[in-house]
């Protein structure tokens, strides 16, 4: 196992980072990381807490002399998520990420870092077992399974923690200081299909999308990245009507907060229609690819002749699906006024065909909660009138954004000290867990930062190093000047 991020500067909080990458923890499957951190604290003999719903809490008092500052509580989650590339064999329960030292920054071989959100989490690991750091009482807040539903932050019970200020670490631009984020919302749509038998004057063949590169469905969504997902869908729609093309399955994406990158398809044509499906692909592959060239340089179009599969879809059903799929909409919907961020967006990050069902899920994310309901009404809408049953779940409030806060007063002084210019001050158009912990702890004044990321949620995550060091010292700076209460 590759250990050369050990020799990275800061170290305090790189072994920290590497001692994560070691420990399996996709969302939902947490349970060794809870025990890891829960050990961790208790071993440093702080009061540790892991409550009803998994989040884990660490205890540390002030340092002598900053008894009367406010308390602050470090914040970050323990999950990543588990996205590798289709030739990379690895079992994110059971296999430790693999790091690669590359230039100026870390990146995984092959699959997430995990930086999202380890960084924050080795951060606040660091903090709470210095000794010679001066801090104002310390409450690590470390929560669960944040990307596929922030069940950690929803869980956490008012009352169990006692700080005034939360300092979340969990942003990916260094020199940021980001004070609001976007709301979010899951459309759900299961269609019903009947089936019918094969004739045997058909071919079958695999038609698979990849080498696309995905992303974060927030952060990277203004990008204009391609989505697998409609890629494809798009050339089935077109190879229906000229080719009586039919659908056995389809597989596409996996999380709904990462940006589809291969998408895959089992079909049939009329046995004298293949070369004209190979044509056919052909063609579309070079439409595709000019008019993504610049942000998919590396998609690539397979058709792979297979077993001829049982059964299909039945032709009307699968005319409604594919127009479903053709007509959902994906990306930026709206700019914030005056403000170089989506407003609105939305992704069609999973879509699947097989055995009678046929599922499109979507995440939609909005800074103004009055256009995410807008934005989830027409996508019902859009989605039952092709015959769907669509439910809304997994709904998450944004942060409003309070530029009057005296934590980002503080830690905008701070850094104009440390590096002689001002951060800049902005919203995210992502889901960060404050909005939901700042509803249980009204009093927080709440603030999130961190090193620079990039990519995350996608196997070409990585973390740039200088920022890292950066960030750790700005940290470090910014615990000794917390205000008194």
């Amino acid at each position: 196992m590759n250990n050369e991020i050990l020799n990275l500067q800061p170290k305090e909080l790189w072994k920290h980072f590497y001692s994560l990458t070691q420990i399996p923890r996709p969302s939902k499957k947490e349970e060794r990381i809870i025990e890891f951190i829960k050990k961790f604290g208790e071993d440093l003999g702080l009061e540790t807490i892991v409550d009803k719903t998994g989040n884990v809490i660490i205890k540390k008092p002030a340092t002598p002399g900053m008894e009367d500052k406010l308390g602050v509580v470090l914040q970050g989650h323990l999950d990543m998520v588990p996205q590798k590339n289709s030739d990379k064999v690895h079992d994110f329960e059971k296999d430790p990420i693999e790091t690669i030292v590359d230039g100026e920054w870390v990146r995984a071989n092959g699959t997430t870092l995990g930086s999202d959100n380890g960084m924050g989490v080795a951060a606040t690991m660091a903090v709470l077992e210095s000794t010679d750091m001066i801090h104002p009482a310390i409450e690590g807040l470390f929560t669960i399974d944040e990307e596929t539903g922030m069940t950690g932050a929803f869980g956490l019970e008012p009352g169990i923690l006692n700080g005034d200020i939360l300092i979340n670490m969990d942003s990916e631009d260094e020199g940021e200081l980001y004070v609001g984020c976007a709301g979010g919302m899951d459309a759900e749509a299961l269609f019903t299909y009947s089936e019918e038998i094969v004739p045997s004057n058909y071919t079958a063949f695999d038609i698979k999308v990849t080498g696309m590169k995905g992303g974060h469905s927030g952060i990277d969504i203004p990008l204009g990245r391609g989505n697998s997902n409609k890629v494809l869908n798009r050339f089935l729609w077109t190879a229906q009507r000229e080719l009586g093309l039919r659908v056995a399955k389809l597989a596409g994406g996996s999380l709904r907060n990462a940006i589809p990158r291969e998408s895959f398809a089992t079909v049939v044509v009329p046995s004298e229609k293949t070369a004209d499906l190979r044509k056919s692909i052909d063609n579309y592959s070079i439409i595709a690819k000019a008019e993504l060239s610049v942000v998919e340089p590396d998609m690539k179009f397979e058709l792979i002749q297979t077993e001829l599969p049982s059964k299909v879809m039945k032709l009307e059903d699968q005319t409604r699906v594919l127009n479903a799929a053709y007509a959902c909409p994906h990306g930026v919907m709206r700019m914030s006024d005056g403000v170089n961020v989506p407003e609105t967006s939305t992704n069609m990050a999973i879509y699947n065909i097989d055995n009678g069902k046929a599922e499109i899920v979507s995440l939609m994310r909005s800074s103004v909660d009055s256009a995410k309901i807008d934005l989830s009404q027409r996508m019902t809408a859009l989605l039952e009138l092709a015959g769907a049953k669509v439910t809304l779940k997994g709904e998450y409030p944004g942060w409003k954004p309070n530029m009057d806060s005296p934590i980002l007063k503080t830690m905008s002084e701070v850094y104009h000290k440390k590096y002689g210019k001002i951060p800049e001050v902005k919203v995210i158009h992502a889901g960060l867990e404050c909005g939901i912990l700042g509803n249980g702890y009204p009093n927080w004044d709440m603030i999130s930062f961190g090193p620079t990321i990039r990519f995350p949620h996608s196997p070409d995550e990585k973390v740039n190093i200088e920022t890292v060091d950066k960030f750790w010292n700005f940290l470090v700076e910014t615990l000794k000047a917390i205000p008194k209460k």
